[in-house]
């Protein structure tokens, strides 16, 4: 009974920690060779630890999120062999202005 309280308590406060977590804004893209289902599990491991997915990409292969740094660096590992490109989402100008 107290080792099913303690792992509950402790599955909880990971899940806290998680929810707490600075979430970071980020494009994450793959060549176009890259499976649909290497997308489709870093896209699931993201929303898993609290992320959103805000945009999803029909041009390139890829998607925009916020999620925890945590998390991005399993995307990142998994996608090593396909060479996903994790990058700071942000504005972007010709001229220096906004």
């Amino acid at each position: 009974m107290r080792f099913a309280l303690f792992s509950f308590l402790v599955a909880l406060l990971a899940v806290c920690v998680m929810a707490v977590a600075p979430q970071k804004s980020v494009i994450i893209s793959y060549p176009g060779n890259t499976p649909q289902s290497v997308v489709d599990k870093a896209m699931d491991a993201i929303r898993e630890a609290g992320g959103q997915i805000t945009h999803t990409y029909t041009i390139i292969k890829g998607f925009a999120c916020h999620a925890p740094a945590a998390v991005l660096e399993q995307v990142q590992a998994w996608g090593s062999e396909y060479n996903a490109v994790i990058e700071e989402d942000q504005i972007v100008t010709i001229n220096n202005k906004e």
